[in-house]
């Protein structure tokens, strides 16, 4: 019989924890644009021993080791839907690395002895585990753009935020914000001005985490953070069970009417989200890999070439795997941020058409990282001025995002990195139109190369099937009328055969029947028509959510075909894993 384990690492006892559910544990260093992920082979719950296995190829592994020591992130998928996500990091942790293998690693770590950890400053700081939760509110400008987050650690000196990808476009290391605000679940709230000490992505679900060092406090706001954190710690110590004298959750954390309905709301959502196929999984994280690259840009000054290719690749392997499932999963990026949306949407459709044109064709992965990047120069604009790419914009701010190519490519230029031609082709001349019409240069005809007249078709369609600045998006069939009457803006034998790649009724859009079923589009026949559909809602119950597949010899069960529809105009969308 085996003796019971005394005494318990409180750190191995959190990370037990997460590893029960499914879970990622991701490596990471401030030298290195990728992080590792790695799996957790052994985990001595009494001494603290952990054992990581770690497959890479390069020879250069130890620069994700500091003098011995490594960093992590524990992201764990949680709940019957396993779309609450809870998450653990460490950082400084005594490691010996051990190559048994020509690319397979052994990193054996000793975990400290406790949860809390010592700064520099000598401040400890506070973890937010096993299901302790903060909402944060993070002003980055002055009456204008708000972010929301969820506490990750807490000290004297500052606070650690997650916060999803998408927000992390309008801030920087360094840059001082006008406000923080710390709400507890029981209703009590700190706010404090701050400054952006770090920023790095944060797992594998599209969220980022930035360190925030609180300025400018108060005598009082002093004594209040005082009184939080040393809450935050008797909360840590009574869910770790490091300390029996805690018997009972801190009243801070203890969810007040108000937090009990948010709770209640956002379990309601949670619910809702469908289940991601591996095909939805893989265009997804190019979205966020895409999101990630610009954080390097940004923040470390770097041009990360591996991860656009990477996202390029795998779109390309992806349309190879299975081209229907394919273009729709693309549809799955709605609630992306329009820049990121667009500039993938744009790239599956583009490697798509190339390859049906010649599977073979060398300029494929030119073009397709020309057209990946094009849009990036949009988010490099956020400022004061242009708080968000969000909100309607005025002329002024519209004014502004024009000038996103050239953005682009002097951030190209600064971090010395030269697209290949066929890729500065496409950044400088995406939107140039053959009529002159474009912009920047307003070139024309013969001045446009004919990848770029296929780009400038398949952009300007995806512009019109979805909301713009306010403009509700079109069907299909008037995107198409629209270019059409543009005259001699695009090419019109680019034009037909679009149409013939995607017909009137594309895979990915949402149909409306006769019978009051709205169901999207997972396949169409050689007519154009669907032939395969995922009912999703019937208008006579709309706050009933359905998930019914159907094909084409039951199609009729759901009435005759109507149209397309815009889903924000019924409800329907698609959610992230929320953070618990």
């Amino acid at each position: 019989m085996v003796a019971p384990t005394l005494h318990e690492n409180p750190s191995a006892s959190v990370i037990r924890s997460l590893l029960q559910h499914a879970h990622e544990l991701s490596i990471y260093s401030s030298d290195m644009p990728y992080v590792l992920k790695a799996e957790v082979i052994e985990l001595n719950l009494g001494n603290g021993r952990m054992v990581l296995e770690v497959e890479y190829a390069g020879s250069d592994i130890e620069r994700y080791l500091t003098s011995d020591s490594l960093s992590f992130d524990l992201e764990a998928l949680k709940g019957p839907h396993a779309t609450e996500r809870e998450t653990y990091s460490l950082s400084n942790v005594a490691v010996k690395l051990l190559k048994t293998d020509s690319t397979l690693y052994c990193l054996e770590c000793q975990l400290p002895e406790t949860v809390f950890v010592k700064e520099n400053r000598g401040a400890v700081r506070i973890p937010f585990i096993l299901g302790m939760q903060t909402r944060v509110g993070i002003e980055v400008y002055s009456h204008e753009l708000n972010v929301p987050g969820r506490l990750r650690n807490l000290s004297i000196g500052g606070c650690m935020v997650d916060i999803d990808l998408a927000d992390s476009i309008a801030m920087g290391v360094d840059q001082a914000i006008p406000g923080v605000t710390l709400s507890f679940p029981n209703g009590d709230s700190f706010f404090s001005e701050g400054n952006i000490r770090h920023i790095r992505p944060f797992g594998h679900h599209g969220y980022a985490v930035i360190g925030i060092q609180f300025t400018h406090l108060s005598t009082s706001q002093t004594e209040s953070l005082f009184h939080y954190v040393n809450e935050s710690e008797r909360e840590v110590a009574y869910r770790t069970g490091t300390n029996d004298k805690m018997v009972y959750h801190s009243p801070l954390f203890i969810p007040g009417t108000k937090e009990k309905k948010i709770q209640q709301r956002e379990a309601q959502e949670r619910h809702k989200h469908a289940h991601q196929s591996p095909m939805e999984r893989g265009v997804m994280d190019v979205s966020h890999q895409l999101q990630v690259g610009l954080m390097y840009m940004n923040t470390r000054q770097m041009f990360p070439a591996e991860i656009f290719y990477d996202c390029v690749d795998t779109l390309r392997y992806l349309v190879e795997q299975d081209r229907k499932t394919f273009l729709y999963a693309l549809a799955f990026l709605r609630n992306e941020p329009d820049w990121v949306r667009h500039a993938v949407q744009v790239t599956g459709q583009l490697i798509d058409m190339l390859v049906i044109r010649d599977p073979h064709a060398p300029q494929v992965r030119g073009a397709a990282l020309g057209a990946l990047l094009h849009t990036m120069g949009k988010p490099l604009l956020i400022s004061e001025q242009l708080p968000s790419l969000k909100v309607n914009m005025t002329p002024a701010q519209k004014d502004i995002l024009s000038g996103h190519v050239q953005q682009l490519l002097d951030k190209l230029h600064e971090l010395n990195w030269t697209p290949s031609p066929i890729c500065r082709d496409v950044i400088e001349n995406a939107n140039e139109r053959l009529d002159g019409s474009g912009y920047p240069a307003g070139k024309r005809g013969e001045q446009l190369s004919e990848t770029v007249r296929l780009v400038s078709v398949i952009k300007a369609i995806n512009k019109l099937l979805h909301t713009r600045n306010g403009v509700p998006p079109r069907a299909p069939i008037d995107a198409y009328r629209r270019i059409h009457e543009t005259d001699a803006a695009y090419e019109k034998t680019v034009l037909v055969e679009y149409i013939q790649a995607y017909g009137l009724y594309p895979i990915g859009s949402l149909a409306k029947f006769s019978g009051g079923f709205l169901a999207w589009v997972m396949d169409i026949n050689g007519k154009g028509m669907p032939s395969q559909v995922h009912v999703v809602k019937n208008l006579r119950f709309p706050d009933t959510n359905i998930s019914s597949v159907i094909t084409h010899g039951d199609l009729s069960q759901i009435g005759k075909l109507e149209g397309i529809v815009n889903p924000l105009d019924y409800g329907v969308g698609v959610l992230k894993n929320q953070p618990l």
